[in-house]
């Protein structure tokens, strides 16, 4: 797959996230988030289990609104692809892996739009693209975990996004995926896409990811990846995080957050809301 010129393809917006709280029935989530990602980043978010992390993803993708806050950048929603976890694809659904790539498709063609032979000519490279030729006509059910994700992948490509969300993409993968999943993020990267993806996998960020957002319900740190995943910020991560159950404080409307946050464990610096290259 060539690598195209970021000038030539890409003009991926800025994204700017002022003093974000989500949350659910106003328990927060993720509260107190403000970070500026500039076009063409490719950026890790980590944090523990529970640190708002597939929250943020959510957000960003516009499947929920802020309790508070704001996110700009982001619309209209042919702006960004979205890749949910991997868990809430049922590959049980009776279509097959062309129909499904289609939908990538779906702000080219509507709802009612013809399959031209123009468009399952583009469904069928983007299946190449991501090892799956020959593929076009088997039912879901029939894919493995690792082929299904190159499957899901390929509807990314047909999006043509300038912004792409991932939440954990190489869970439950296979090496083999995962090494030319990741070679794909590179090449968005290089042409000029914002790519933010959730891991679990440190070694992977440090790895693959330049910059990198540590969550933990408030941002602990935001920059360049080896800056972020230190020894101590990962303590500080693990000391902030809070448990989001029915018990937890609500959050009140913007302007009147009085959270009692002294433990010198949960301070955040404001340096941390700019990430440089």
């Amino acid at each position: 797959m060539p690598h195209p010129s970021p000038a030539a393809r890409f003009n991926a917006p800025t994204v700017v996230l002022q003093d974000l709280t989500l949350g659910y029935e106003r328990h927060p989530a993720v509260h107190h988030l403000s970070v500026r990602i500039e076009p063409g980043s490719l950026l890790a978010v980590v944090g523990p289990n529970g640190a708002g992390k597939s929250t943020l993803i959510k957000a960003l993708a516009g499947t929920m609104r802020p309790l508070s806050g704001t996110i700009e950048g982001l619309a209209p929603p042919q702006r960004v692809a979205w890749l949910p976890q991997h868990s809430e694809l049922d590959s049980s659904f009776p279509i097959d892996v062309r129909g499904m790539v289609a939908m990538g498709l779906w702000h080219r063609m509507g709802a009612l739009g013809r399959f031209t032979a123009e468009l399952t000519q583009r469904c069928d490279q983007a299946l190449a693209a991501v090892g799956l030729a020959g593929f076009e006509r088997r039912g879901l059910d029939t894919l493995s975990g690792g082929q299904l994700q190159r499957a899901r992948f390929a509807r990314l490509i047909l999006q043509d996004a300038p912004v792409v969300l991932l939440d954990e993409p190489f869970s439950a993968v296979d090496q083999r995926t995962t090494a030319d999943l990741l070679g794909l993020l590179h090449q968005w990267h290089e042409a000029g896409k914002t790519v933010v993806a959730v891991s679990h996998d440190l070694a992977q960020v440090r790895a693959h990811f330049p910059l990198t957002l540590l969550l933990a319900r408030e941002p602990v740190a935001y920059g360049p990846t080896e800056q972020v995943l230190t020894e101590a910020n990962w303590a500080n991560a693990t000391a902030m995080r809070e448990p989001l159950d029915d018990g937890a404080p609500e959050c009140a409307p913007e302007g009147t957050h009085h959270h009692d946050h002294t433990d010198e464990s949960v301070q955040h610096n404001a340096a941390f809301a700019k990430a440089t290259p």
